[in-house]
């Protein structure tokens, strides 16, 4: 990746994104299973942003980080998928060797730099980049920051009560890239009624797609984003948010979330940053006549 990211500002920060991979060919109809209805593209093609769909008409979705510059701290939102994970039933992700760090760095972060990272949730391509194999070790790669995630998340991912089958795309997660910073002594949990952190964060819960997962408010200077974690993973959702990917675990749950999400900040002056879109990531919800539309910024 060669082009400088983009930046935004959200009153006295800055956030910018940090893109660990793109993925296209992504199959519609296996990534929103049940749901998929391929008449959306033959009816509303026209009026879709360009950089939803390869040329064969298959998804694009992408993996990242969130870098915000507050005056006085760095703070990532996430942490991608991480190089080297051990991933018994997710080869796709599997030994990863991407150069993370390097993109890191050209948006002028250095690991040693980042003061906080604060987790949504705790799946594999949320939390990989928490920890780097060093000498055969896990050990923390952000060793200044305090890492920050629900407490739900921890208590039901370190537990056996996790280990079924909508969680088999993060098994042995856990083991490598959270429990390391947790005997490092570098966490701090967020209770099951969310809350607010250095004073511009709120931790809001939006549970669905994950037991635990929250999404996380930004308000500084006036202004406001909201860092959405998995509520959705494209922009079709926005228009069909009925439509669940095939990684939500309770998903009665997850189409509540979703629908609090865009009624909240539909028309309204809040950046939305998510973790899956293609192209920038970022953009802006509005209502339509019989829902809702997506602008990318």
């Amino acid at each position: 990746m060669t082009n400088l990211p983009k930046i935004y500002t959200v009153g006295d920060t800055t956030v910018t994104r940090v893109t660990e991979m793109v993925i296209s060919g992504v199959p519609p109809e296996i990534y929103f299973p049940g749901t998929w209805d391929p008449s959306v593209l033959e009816e509303n093609q026209q009026f879709f942003p360009e950089g939803l769909l390869d040329e064969n008409s298959q998804l694009i979705v992408s993996i990242g980080t969130w870098v915000v510059k507050t005056p006085h701290h760095t703070i990532l939102i996430d942490t991608a998928t991480g190089n080297d994970k051990n991933l018994p039933l997710n080869p796709d992700l599997a030994n990863l060797q991407l150069p993370y760090l390097e993109r890191l760095q050209e948006a002028g972060v250095t690991p040693e730099e980042v003061d906080y990272v604060l987790l949504t949730h705790l799946h594999v391509d949320h939390v990989g980049w928490n920890t780097k194999l060093v000498d055969g070790k896990w050990v923390p790669t952000f060793p200044n920051a305090k890492y920050v995630f629900p407490i739900k998340e921890h208590e039901y991912y370190s537990s056996e009560a996790s280990h079924n089958k909508e969680n088999e795309a993060n098994f042995n997660v856990y083991e490598e890239s959270v429990l390391p910073i947790v005997e490092a002594g570098l966490t701090e949990t967020i209770g099951p009624e969310g809350g607010k952190l250095l004073d511009i964060f709120t931790f809001i819960p939006t549970p669905g797609h994950s037991i635990g997962q929250m999404s996380i408010r930004l308000s500084s200077g006036g202004e406001e984003a909201l860092f959405g974690a998995d509520i959705m993973h494209h922009p079709f959702q926005v228009m069909r948010p009925d439509w669940n990917s095939m990684y939500c675990e309770f998903g009665d749950q997850a189409r509540i979330s979703r629908r609090w999400v865009l009624e909240y900040v539909a028309d309204r002056p809040i950046i939305y940053f998510s973790t899956h879109f293609p192209e920038s990531s970022a953009g802006y919800v509005t209502r339509s006549e019989d829902g809702f539309n997506w602008r990318f910024i």
